[in-house]
């Protein structure tokens, strides 16, 4: 009797399987290869382009900050966002709001949505959306100064050019310089360039002397310890899991001190609306915190 399975149904089955399986795996190879390949086209315009909404007049006294940031995951689900954002707890009334991975239509409504103003830079046009790709600020109180900041070094496939906002917010307890950032991705370049963007960021900070807020996707860690090193205080250093197993979105600031324990936190996203979770902190003037502290 031989040996061989040679024929063998089963056999033959468990083959076809494999062949299947292997085939898959080639045409998913083939896929995600040429969607890298795909190379995206960047704004490299450093006066724009730029968009601002003015929409709410707020007036209210207020000392403390409520600071959320959250990446939105190609703007695909604003609805969601918008409900999200606006249910009781941490993150509803947010006074400054950074968000990533969004167009123009998306933030413009979200801030409708939330009676906010809006300031918008799209980065590049996304290979895979085929549209623009940017980061927000939104808040209720007035804008002002906006500016675009061209962050250093390109995706290594895709040749996608990452920008930065800047504006500035005027909030009752004094004008804070607000930066929203969407640091490089690991698989389109190393550490040292996420690190050189938060640097670029951090350079242009300079020029500003009062408070300062930096948020957003840091795709990891090291662009935070950057600015943990040029002296900012990292908040959300023990928030983690903020996008699956990683520690991908954080707030920094300069100037400012957290008004509550822990310094910050995620909150759940109930509504599926991206596959980040928001992220808030509350924040005062450091001087105003200190004197809460010893009472």
């Amino acid at each position: 009797m031989s040996s061989s399975c040679e024929g063998n149904p089963l056999h033959l089955d468990v083959m076809r399987r494999r062949r299947g399986i292997l085939s898959s795996l080639v045409v998913t190879a083939l896929a995600v290869g040429s969607s890298a390949c795909a190379t995206a086209r960047n704004y490299t315009d450093p006066t724009g382009p730029i968009f601002v909404g003015q929409a709410s007049f707020l007036t209210r006294a207020a000392s403390d900050l409520r600071v959320v940031t959250f990446n939105i995951a190609f703007a695909r689900h604003v609805d969601r966002a918008a409900d999200l954002l606006t249910r009781p707890g941490p993150l509803k009334d947010a006074d400054v709001l950074v968000l990533q991975e969004m167009d123009a239509p998306g933030t413009e409504s979200l801030a409708r949505a939330l009676g906010m103003n809006y300031a918008y830079v799209p980065a590049a046009v996304h290979p895979s959306s085929h549209r623009d790709l940017g980061v927000a600020i939104v808040s209720p109180w007035p804008i002002a100064d906006v500016r675009k900041i061209l962050l250093p070094h390109q995706h290594r496939f895709r040749k996608m050019r990452r920008s930065a906002a800047a504006a500035t917010i005027n909030a009752s307890s004094g004008p804070v310089r607000v930066y929203a950032v969407h640091l490089e991705t690991v698989f389109g370049a190393s550490g040292r360039v996420r690190r050189d963007q938060a640097r670029a960021v951090a350079d242009e900070a300079t020029v500003w002397t009062g408070p300062v807020v930096i948020a957003g996707d840091f795709n990891g860690t090291e662009g935070a310890r950057e600015l943990a090193s040029l002296g900012y205080t990292w908040l959300t250093r023990d928030v983690h899991n903020t996008a699956g197993l990683f520690d991908l979105d954080h707030i920094l600031v300069r100037g400012l001190c957290a008004a509550g324990a822990p310094p910050a936190a995620k909150a759940p996203d109930v509504t599926d609306a991206s596959d980040h979770v928001p992220v808030w902190t509350t924040v005062r003037i450091c001087a105003a915190a200190q004197q809460a502290s010893r009472r």
